[in-house]
């Protein structure tokens, strides 16, 4: 029999990664009754791949998320063990911070500061259905959610829903030809979670992604590799610790910053041994005895993949990453694999310093479930239920920071419709974040999708540097960025446009401007020139139907489908011709003078 809960809540988020804590803590910070449901309290924000935050495009990530007001740049700032800047020989749009995370003082960090938030409660259970009132709501084919139903049978319920489920959703890992049903080594999928999205009306594809086997430290010969250290001093990700000096009362969660030395880590590689090893073996690789359905990640490959796919190139790199300073587990970069555990051995045994490596946990392929992104808003909310929201890996995405940017999001705007609030929607124009939702919406995506520096046409001026100038002031609007932290950033930007350099990053931030004013110029204006299309609205009940025979059969069913809210967003769908365009906008002037 259904138990219902007698707390109920504004906002449920189910899933605590990291798009599950940015949207927990955001909706809870705006003063929202928030509940976070997880499998597993003790992998709150875990690393389940890589123990890493940053590097090129992902910086600008974590940036814009803190400029927000979001967590994860604090947290990896109070956890790192390396801090090193990327791509420091090219321009300034391309530099990219990337730390080297400890794996669990990460996820104790973020477990604490999610227990200690006002307004928020934990629970560690399964989803198994979205609870929703049909014939209620305002989305296509009118539903609106009223709570979810646990594995236990209990109902919690909610004004607004964010799912942030990762690879759960109907997960099941490969090793070999030996498979299992999970969403992570050791962890049970969410199976129910699927059949009621499918039950509820969204459409679901299959993606897949994998992780390199995990090395013992103990039998590494690192004297054989090349050593990798981290930057002196460190850079950090949170402009919060760069603000305290405008603002000595600003809060920063009485929190002291790591002071222990930066951990190194290390370069090898494969060779043509390792290849043939590899290739004698893909007989017995899931994704090439075609055991594997879900479509892979084409910018981050397996190992497999990357000696079929360029057979001239006789070496990869492999970069060899410390996991935390109290374990000698070792993170194997560049080695994602589903091959047997005896294979995965015997390749890494033909590398110079692994001679002797031994396994600690081997590398696996994970398939799961997702919901294409065409299906939501650009408020992250989908357009058939009214009150779901989406972020994350669950919208076909990879990444912590991809996540973590979707999840802030995702968090605003469910506290903003629970306030009956306009929701916060970012331009391509003045985010990377606002480039990635862009491209989920508007783009075909089959393929995990990965943030990219060469996906923004305005990268020049979406620089990590810059994060703060574009995006505190949004933040403080909302309610995310405290008092005292947009007191301390005003004097910053004051100090900016007055040429006084002040402190290190106000001096960067001239440079930048004086060396690169042609081109920023150059790129404002471009701007400015699409500036029109991007804010040009389109009627949101517009019926398309009535420009058929105006506009070709693809583009009429494309904007149908996706409802973009701008000409601008209309010009980059698949299928939308610039004659599309220029009959749609025609179309729209002429309604707007009847």
């Amino acid at each position: 029999m259904l138990k219902y809960s007698m707390k109920k809540y504004d906002v449920i988020v189910i899933g605590a990664g990291h798009a599950g804590i940015e949207a927990a803590l955001a909706s809870a910070r705006l003063g929202c009754k928030t509940l976070l449901l997880t499998i597993n309290l003790d992998t709150i924000g875990i690393m389940s791949c890589n123990p890493s935050v940053g590097g090129p495009a992902k910086s600008q990530l974590v940036r814009e998320v803190d400029a927000l007001g979001g967590q994860m740049g604090i947290t990896t700032d109070l956890t790192y063990l390396q801090m090193k800047t990327l791509n420091t020989t090219k321009g300034p749009a391309v530099h990219a911070l990337r730390a080297q995370s400890d794996r669990d003082q990460y996820h104790i960090r973020m477990k604490q500061i999610l227990e200690q938030q006002e307004n928020l409660d934990l629970k560690q259970d399964i989803v198994e259905e979205i609870l929703v009132e049909k014939g209620v709501g305002t989305g296509i084919g009118a539903g609106k959610v009223k709570g979810v139903r646990t594995i236990l049978d209990t109902a919690y319920l909610a004004k607004t829903i964010v799912i942030t489920a990762g690879t759960f959703l109907n997960g099941v890992i490969h090793t070999g030809m030996k498979h299992q049903e999970a969403g992570r080594a050791g962890e049970p999928p969410s199976k129910g979670l699927s059949k009621s999205l499918k039950k509820i009306g969204l459409k679901l594809g299959r993606l897949k992604t994998g992780t390199p086997p995990r090395l013992n430290r103990r039998s590494i010969d690192f004297s054989k590799m090349t050593i990798q250290p981290g930057d002196e001093p460190a850079k950090l990700f949170s402009f919060l610790w760069e603000y305290k000096q405008y603002n000595s009362l600003l809060n920063t969660y009485h929190l002291i910053l790591n002071t222990s030395p930066q951990v190194p880590c290390y370069l090898t590689r494969t060779n043509k041994k390792t290849h043939r090893i590899i290739k004698a073996n893909l007989d017995r690789s899931p994704l090439y005895a075609g055991k594997i359905k879900g479509i892979g990640p084409r910018y981050c490959p397996s190992i497999e993949d990357k000696v079929v796919r360029f057979p001239d190139k006789d070496s990869h790199q492999c970069f060899i990453e410390p996991c935390g300073r109290e374990t000698e587990e070792i993170y194997a970069q560049g080695l994602n694999t589903s091959l047997p555990e005896d294979v995965q051995l015997k390749f890494l045994r033909t590398m110079a310093g692994l001679e002797k490596v031994e396994i600690l946990r081997p590398g696996y392929a994970v398939e799961y479930d997702y919901v294409p992104s065409s299906q939501l808003k650009y408020s992250l909310e989908t357009k058939k239920i009214e009150g779901l929201f989406c972020a994350g890996q669950i919208n076909g995405t990879s990444g912590y920071e991809e996540a973590a940017a979707q999840g802030i999001i995702a968090g605003i705007n469910a506290a903003l419709k629970v306030k009956k609030k306009e929701p916060l929607i970012l331009g391509r124009d003045e985010s990377y974040i606002g480039t990635l939702i862009d491209d989920l919406i508007t783009k075909e995506i089959n393929e995990p999708y990965r943030m990219l520096t060469s996906r923004s046409e305005y990268r020049l001026i979406l620089r990590q540097d810059n994060a703060d100038l574009r995006l505190t002031e949004k933040g403080y609007q909302i309610g995310l960025v405290s008092k005292e932290r947009y007191r301390a950033f005003k004097k910053k930007r004051a100090a900016i446009e007055a040429k006084k350099a002040i402190s290190p990053e106000v001096k960067e931030q001239l440079e930048v401007q004086k060396k690169y004013a042609g081109y920023i110029i150059r790129q404002l204006e471009q701007v400015e020139r699409f500036r029109g299309m991007e804010h040009k609205k389109i009627p949101a009940k517009l019926d398309y139907k009535k420009l058929r025979g105006k506009l070709s059969n693809e583009a009429l069913h494309k904007l149908d489908y996706h409802r973009p809210l701008t000409i601008g967003q209309a010009g980059r769908i698949a299928g939308v011709s610039p004659a599309d365009i220029a009959v749609l906008s025609v179309w729209i002037a002429r309604a707007g003078r009847d």
